[in-house]
């Protein structure tokens, strides 16, 4: 047909077959419709002089051209509009252009004997290869990673994929005449090039492969090669295009004649359509489907048919289709690697992954046994990536096995598995073998889809649940498969919470009867360290609740014996995920949750039950922060070892700790306490009422003594502190305050270690100590006590303490303190944390005032407002310092550090908790417990301020 008024230059297919553009000597390009044999909308217009090249975007969506004006213009398909201003930087006209296979970028080859590669986003020039004679045709790689060009008798082969203009390979092609024609074969593998008469084919290094076809007696003008690579098409002077073998190198079939010189060719992406352009204007549409038999005659008769076939296929993601034609080319070429490198590409991308590996060991054999040099080396190639892909999962497992339980049952098998045991079952899984993709193993190494394959192949299940008697221990169960134990007695729900992970999808599963060994201390001291994390990091927590009968209401859960275990406390807060079964395996309340975390009703009946908040139920951060409550929520649980109740504790304060079967459990608590307050400073745990314990007297001797709420105390308002802040100012001296301040923010922390506590604390000594007749009961006893500087007391403890006055004086020193609380200097809390913050999210409502010395917001029950109040800050101020007067300076007064100082003697002004504490023989205190708070506050006497001391005690 009649496209255009001149000579038709280039011509191209669009990635549908159903279009082609063509340019021109009349300066369009214009698209047409190969069906119908029609133009489709108007022509591009915008070169100045003739268009010589063409190229269309692989998706469809851009038109690049060059032509005589030394321009290159990128066009938008549907507005046929220029997307840029036409690309400016050679200095002769464009004779080739050719998109990327993503793209993203451009090639031109030109008369100035350059190539330039641009970005088709930006229409920046990103490299120019110069070195050239004319540069006739350019053409990218099918990986995109190479850039061919053909110019005076040479082919250069540049790299393209780093900033550095390299060339791979110079290919002297013709002794005397340019190289018209460069295309690369669909696998990357061969480069097929035009000159004069002759079509020559060259590998991957640039060594000739066989004879060049015999040509047309007159010189070849441009090629084009198949999709699948079976063949390819030339154009000539001799007014005919020719198609070729590349497998024979000999021509198929006749001529395609034409009436003038035909100057381009190009084919349809199935290879079933040719379009050639003449000297005349003239576009012709040919079918290939009567000339091709005898190309596939030809070409099938090695094999390489089928092997181009199958991976054109492939890179289309037609794996079945690419299997068929890999193993037809397996049948032609036993001994050869390429048909099984093909079917192992095929086999995974179609998702039969054991196959696929057998493939690539089969691939590996026939490199092997290779007499070829080369082929050896590529052998070596292979095993390379493989031994690399297998270090870089072992890695990833270990990595993620860092938080995963020592032992776990192979739920799929019912088989107990150390961790090379679960190692190597996963190296035998298919899901290892789909991690030896082609794509993986050969591309650049991405770690995501593997640490993806192995935390899904690895995650967890765990089993929180009462223990019942004669459960099965490791010694039950190891070398024997679970589900060919006698379903008896307990062994049945080890068996039954093993299929409910397994129907779940999950590989393996962990429950603390049989998956730990008892009798080895180190393995056991690690485990229940590590319990917490090992709950935290599984993929869900089975609660299996024995005495929850089946179709149970609301409240069963609550009233479970299951509730009110000490070790299951950690065991629900840990995890992210839960879910609670019934006695008979069945999900309590059947809310069709997945995470009974979400379920508002089970969470609001723990929160009522437990005492532990929702937040915190749902989203718990492990750490010593608010000691005191989270006591309290394990203050009524209860363990059958009684030293189990402390560690069953380690993993919610994230403390590692010696684990020492035998010790008491006022032992056990105590060195738990210890390590809290010594590593946080946090003196919350103070706050009991009770027994003292042996291990200091400042602890209880049992966790029951936490069960009690923490002291809480009427505090002023902000008003009222405000206003009593500002009557200070005209009564106290700044300086005064202010060198108290610093004195109590200088005062150093808790320190607590060897059963000693370290004490800051402000100190008044007890005057008197007299028992209360008449009201004592069996075993508790009543005292009146007179502190210098405190209101008179009435406090109850089993002790019985010798009795004193200012009459009756003794030799012990008994003092009654205000443990220091950093609290009241309103200073940003900086408490430890054993976890990173954005490891572990926030709390419930932890509580960091130790016996209840922090403010109440709105409670008007005290005010440093009244004169009494006034008068002891105001002696308190003068014993650090100057006697009060009015500030002379305004600004001063009014800085936020005299501020601070003011607002913490208001602050000490009010009730807070105290301790009594009696002095030993060398010179170190124990805590005189109480079964009450003992609650003080200081009395405007005048001596106060030269009884108040301000000191750190030992405490025994």
């Amino acid at each position: 047909m009649q496209a255009h008024t001149r000579s038709v230059w280039a011509a191209a297919f669009f990635e549908d077959g159903r279009r082609v553009v063509t340019c021109s000597s009349d300066r369009t390009l214009r698209i047409w419709d190969v069906e119908r044999g029609a133009q489709v909308g108007w022509p591009f217009e915008g070169h100045s002089d003739k268009v010589y090249s063409v190229a269309v975007s692989p998706d469809n969506r851009r038109i690049a051209s060059g032509g005589r004006d030394k321009t290159i213009i990128i066009w938008d398909v549907e507005s046929k509009q220029k997307v840029f201003n036409p690309l400016v930087k050679h200095r002769g006209r464009v004779n080739s252009v050719c998109f990327s296979p993503d793209g993203k970028r451009l090639a031109s080859g030109s008369s100035d004997r350059s190539v330039v590669v641009w970005n088709t986003e930006t229409g920046a020039a990103l490299s120019t290869f110069w070195g050239h004679d004319v540069v006739w045709s350019v053409a990218f790689s099918p990986d995109g990673l190479k850039l061919s060009s053909g110019s005076l008798r040479v082919i250069r082969v540049w790299r393209t994929d780093n900033a550095e203009i390299e060339v791979l390979h110079q290919i002297n092609a013709d002794e005397v005449n340019d190289v018209r024609g460069v295309v690369w074969s669909p696998d990357g593998q061969q480069l097929v090039s035009a000159s004069n008469d002759k079509v020559k084919f060259w590998d991957s290094n640039g060594y000739q492969i066989g004879q060049p076809c015999a040509g047309p007696p007159s010189k070849i003008y441009s090629i084009a090669i198949s999709s699948d690579g079976s063949f390819v098409a030339t154009t000539s002077l001799d007014k005919t295009v020719r198609l070729w073998s590349t497998s024979s190198h000999q021509q198929i079939g006749e001529p395609l004649e034409h009436t003038a010189e035909v100057s381009c060719v190009t084919l349809s992406p199935n290879g079933q359509l040719l379009v050639s352009g003449d000297r005349e204007g003239n576009v012709w549409l040919w079918s290939t489907k009567i000339t091709l038999p005898a190309a596939t005659e030809l070409y099938s008769t090695s094999g390489s048919y089928f092997a181009h076939r199958s991976q054109t296929k492939l890179e289309r993601n037609l794996f079945l289709e690419a299997l068929s034609d890999a193993e037809k080319f397996i049948d032609l070429n036993h001994s050869s690697y390429l048909g099984y490198e093909l079917k192992q590409t095929a086999l995974h991308g179609a998702e039969r992954y054991d196959d696929a590996f057998e493939a690539f060991k089969t691939m590996l054999s026939k490199l092997d046994n290779a007499p070829d040099t080369q082929m050896r080396k590529l052998h070596q190639k292979h095993i390379s990536a493989l031994e690399v892909m297998e270090a870089t999962v072992r890695r990833a497992i270990h990595a993620h096995l860092e938080n995963a339980p020592l032992r776990l049952i192979d739920t799929f098998a019912g088989r107990l598995c150390n961790r090379d045991g679960q190692i190597d079952a996963f190296m035998e899984s298919t899901e290892y073998k789909k991690l030896l993709s082609p794509w993986v193993m050969y591309g650049p190494l991405k770690m995501e889809p593997i640490e993806e394959a192995v935390a899904k192949y690895f995650s967890w299940v765990m089993l929180s649940h009462r223990w019942d008697r004669k459960e099965p221990l490791l010694h039950d169960i190891q070398h024997k498969i679970i589900y060919n134990l006698d379903p008896v007695g307990t062994v049945v729900k080890l068996q039954k919470f093993c299929k409910v992970a397994r129907d779940a999808g999950h590989r393996w599963a962990w429950s603390d009867t049989c998956c730990i060994d008892q009798n080895n201390n180190v393995e056991l001291q690690e485990s229940v360290n590590s319990m917490f994390v090992w709950y935290h990091h599984s993929v869900l927590t089975i609660i299996y609740l024995s005495d929850v009968p089946p179709f149970s209401r609301s409240g069963a859960l609550a009233n479970s014996i299951w509730n009110t275990r000490g070790w299951t406390v950690q065991e629900f807060l840990a995890p992210s995920i839960v879910l609670f079964y019934q006695a008979d395996w069945t999900l309590y309340l059947d809310t069709g949750s997945t995470n009974h975390k979400e379920s508002v009703a089970i969470m609001q009946e723990l929160e009522d039950s437990t005492g532990i908040n929702t937040r915190a139920l749902v989203a718990f951060r492990p750490g010593m922060r608010g000691a005191r409550e989270k006591l309290q929520w394990a203050s009524s649980r209860v363990t059958t070892l009684q030293e189990d109740i402390a560690y069953s504790l380690f993993g919610i304060f994230g403390v590692h700790l010696p684990v020492i079967y035998g010790e008491k459990k006022q032992n056990a608590l105590g060195r738990l306490l210890q390590e809290i307050i010594a590593h946080s400073g946090d003196i919350t745990a103070l706050d009991w009422v009770g027994q003292s314990s042996n291990f200091n007297s400042c602890l209880p001797a049992d966790i029951v003594s936490y069960k009690a709420p923490p002291c809480s105390l009427p505090s002023l308002s902000e008003d009222k502190i405000q206003a009593s802040v500002s009557q200070l100012r005209y009564t106290v001296a700044v300086e005064s305050a202010s060198k108290l301040y610093a004195l109590l923010d200088n005062i150093s922390a808790p320190r607590f270690a060897n059963s000693r506590l370290q004490l800051p604390c402000i100190a008044f000594p007890v005057t008197e100590l007299r028992r209360r007749h008449g009201h004592d009961q069996e075993t508790c006893f009543a005292y009146y006590v007179k502190a210098d500087g405190l209101r008179d007391l009435l406090i109850t403890t089993e002790d019985k303490l010798t009795q004193f006055s200012p009459a009756r004086p003794v030799q012990q020193t008994f003092l009654l303190i205000r443990p220091w609380n950093r609290y009241d200097l309103e200073l940003p809390d900086f408490t430890n944390e054993t976890q990173n913050a954005d490891d572990w999210p926030e709390p419930g409502h932890p509580s960091d005032d130790p016996l209840g010395q922090s403010p109440k917001e709105n409670d008007p029950a005290d005010s440093c407002s009244h004169p009494q109040e006034l008068s002891l800050l105001v002696r308190l101020g003068r014993r650090f310092g100057a006697p009060p007067r009015q500030p002379r300076d305004n600004h001063l007064a009014d800085s936020q550090s005299h501020s601070q100082a003011l607002r913490l003697l208001v602050r000490l002004g009010q009730s807070f908790g105290a301790l009594l504490l009696a002095q030993q023989r060398g010179g170190e205190y124990k805590r005189i417990a109480s079964d009450h708070n003992i609650v003080a506050r200081v009395k405007d006497i005048a001596s106060v301020d030269a009884m108040m001391g301000v000191r750190t005690l030992e405490i025994l």
